[in-house]
């Protein structure tokens, strides 16, 4: 009997000890930050082992708080493509000599796997553009068609920090030019101007996924005098001419070169992490409000995640992107659960995947555990964890997405210069619920120096900020939730990304589908009222194929087709709605 009630109170006690702490506190908050920061995970990327287990310790933490686990278990998963890598097989062959891959030749992760013979062309820096005052063209005089290209990677104007070529230059703007001029393949070559050492940059997958429909590789000036072995002439010399004189250089080449590509383009799963604290009121309980954050990170870094120490392969742990997000998001839920004064249902979720293109959150949206019709606002807590308490800011985005944000935010205010961004499109999870016209609150500390890089470390957390932004979080979240009449949605700003370098002069007016999960084309995620392609019939869902018959493979195409538009232009764009293909005609 002693033995039996001994257990028993072993039990109890360990029962209590995985029972959650109702109240936000800082001791919480770190353990909370320092489990998911640690270097145990890895940098929690996508797909990796230290993704999958940042999933189980939250659904942990929100299963242990009393909430019902919502999808599958807490699970809601979804596939992705997170990375490349050669496959078997690669071989590339010159006047019968066979060169080695990764050592003379490798592959871009966005090359068809094919096999091609057929002659060269020299083509110069591969560009043609006519816009404004740039006039260049490598394809003048030549006939390209069913050949591969052999071009110089970079432009004319290396030494220009703000060369006028920049935007035109980069590896699959040079592809879109070769597959316009029907180029059998393209070959890409550094020249010493842009780069001294004749080695070849590594094989990375730039988030996404759409391939051309022919072979891109690059060589090494080795491989590439070897094809030009009988013209007389080396990529040394002719970088050279073409940079004194100012001018494109072509030359036929007889050479006839050989290759056989294989990339394999890895998928992975991941998952979101979703529960739910249901309502207590009758009336509203069928209403909810959804607080997220992402809590994947970089993994390793290198080239192609997102790092900004892009020669430094370390961990990146994202201790304040976003661990400190979603410790934040784990103390809100646990005392909503402890708290049950919630009228309306409040969805807690934590994002996968967010820094592959807010893959998780349009996951999330479009096969949602509830309708999105039902979602009435949804908080987004992304990096709180650098609060400077000296300058006491606090940024909230979205504060015009609905009528009623901006008094609720400086109602329940407990002292912070609120820095409020009307906007509800922006670079984090809270854009795909304003597609979706859900007044969102973006909330946020800011960027710093250690913005992905191995340095945003635990030792960086402010945790009495940190405390300070989940307890004012918690207040707003509270009156959200539990007042009478929902928030009033309104637009705030287009429904699309803006561009960063500013340089396009056009827009159609669309959210485009970033990631290229579409095969066919690129996929239009959301369309802006009263914007050119709105006004031309265009609707979310549309898949872009061309543009004034120009083929549109994904985002890439489509940002260099535009840079070719001009304001008042009248462009025929080719969609597929459905199963059912159709043009429509946009003024820009």
């Amino acid at each position: 009997m002693k033995l039996l009630i001994f257990v028993a109170l072993v039990l109890i006690v360990v029962a209590c000890g995985t029972k959650s702490n109702p109240e936000i506190t800082i001791e919480d908050l770190r353990a909370n930050i320092e489990y998911l920061a640690s270097d145990s995970l890895k940098g929690r990327k996508p797909g990796k082992e230290g993704d999958l287990l940042a999933a189980q310790f939250i659904r942990d933490k929100f299963e242990n708080a009393g909430l019902e686990l919502m999808c599958n278990n807490g699970f809601q998963k979804f596939g992705l493509l997170t990375s490349a890598e050669l496959g078997h097989g690669n071989t590339l062959n010159i006047n019968d000599k066979s060169f080695e891959a990764e050592k003379d030749f490798l592959p871009y992760a966005f090359s068809a796997n094919t096999e091609v013979e057929a002659q060269v062309v020299f083509a110069g820096f591969g560009l043609q553009v006519d816009i404004d005052t740039i006039k260049w063209d490598d394809f003048e005089g030549v006939d390209v068609a069913g050949k591969w290209i052999l071009a110089l990677q970079g432009d004319p104007d290396l030494e220009n920090a703000r060369s006028p070529f920049v935007e035109f230059s980069s590896e699959r703007a040079k592809a879109l030019i070769a597959s316009d001029n029907n180029a059998a393949g393209l070959i890409l070559v550094a020249g010493t101007k842009f780069n001294e050492k004749d080695e070849l940059s590594s094989l990375f997958f730039d988030k996404n996924s759409r391939r051309y429909s022919f072979p891109i590789m690059q060589v090494t000036r080795e491989v590439a005098n070897e094809i030009l072995a009988n013209s007389g002439e080396t990529i040394e010399l002719l970088e050279a001419k073409i940079l004194e004189n100012n001018k494109p250089i072509s030359l036929q080449v007889e050479t006839k070169v050989a290759v056989n590509i294989n990339v394999v383009q890895k998928e992975t799963e991941t998952q979101n992490v979703v529960a739910v604290v249901r309502g207590t009121d009758e009336n509203l309980k069928n209403q909810y409000v959804v607080v997220g954050g992402h809590y994947d990170h970089l993994g390793m870094g290198g080239p192609g995640s997102g790092s900004r120490a892009v020669d430094t392969i370390a961990v990146h742990n994202g201790a304040d992107d976003n661990a400190s997000g979603v410790a934040a998001i784990i103390e809100l839920a646990e005392k909503v659960a402890a708290e049950k004064s919630n009228k309306r249902s409040i969805i807690f979720v934590a994002f996968g995947a967010e820094e592959m293109g807010l893959v998780g959150s349009k996951a999330f949206t479009a096969k949602p555990p509830v309708e999105t019709e039902e979602m009435v606002a949804m908080f987004n807590l992304d990096m709180v964890g650098r609060f400077d308490s000296t300058l006491n800011g606090l940024s909230i985005g979205g504060t015009k997405t609905s009528k009623e944000a901006e008094d609720i935010l400086n109602e329940f205010n407990t002292g912070f210069k609120l820095a409020m961004s009307p906007e509800g499109i922006g670079p984090s999870d809270h854009a795909s619920f304003y597609l979706q016209d859900i007044p969102v609150f973006f909330i946020s500390t800011g960027a710093h120096a250690d913005y992905h890089t191995p340095i945003d470390d635990v030792e960086f957390i402010n945790f009495e900020g940190a405390k300070k932004v989940t307890e004012y979080t918690y207040a707003l979240l509270n009156e959200v939730s539990n007042r009478d009449s929902v928030l009033t949605f309104q637009e705030a700003g287009p429904k699309f990304q803006r561009s960063r370098g500013g340089t396009l002069k056009i827009t159609f007016g669309i959210m485009p589908d970033f990631a290229g999960m579409e095969s066919r084309g690129l996929r239009i995620d959301a369309v802006t009222k009263g914007k050119p392609a709105q006004k031309g019939g265009m609707k979310k869902g549309d898949i872009i194929t061309a543009i004034d018959g120009k083929k549109v493979g994904g985002i890439h195409d489509y940002m260099s087709r535009l840079k070719s538009l001009e304001a008042g232009q009248t462009v025929l764009v080719d969609i597929i709605r459905g199963d059912k293909n159709t043009v429509l005609i946009i003024q820009l």
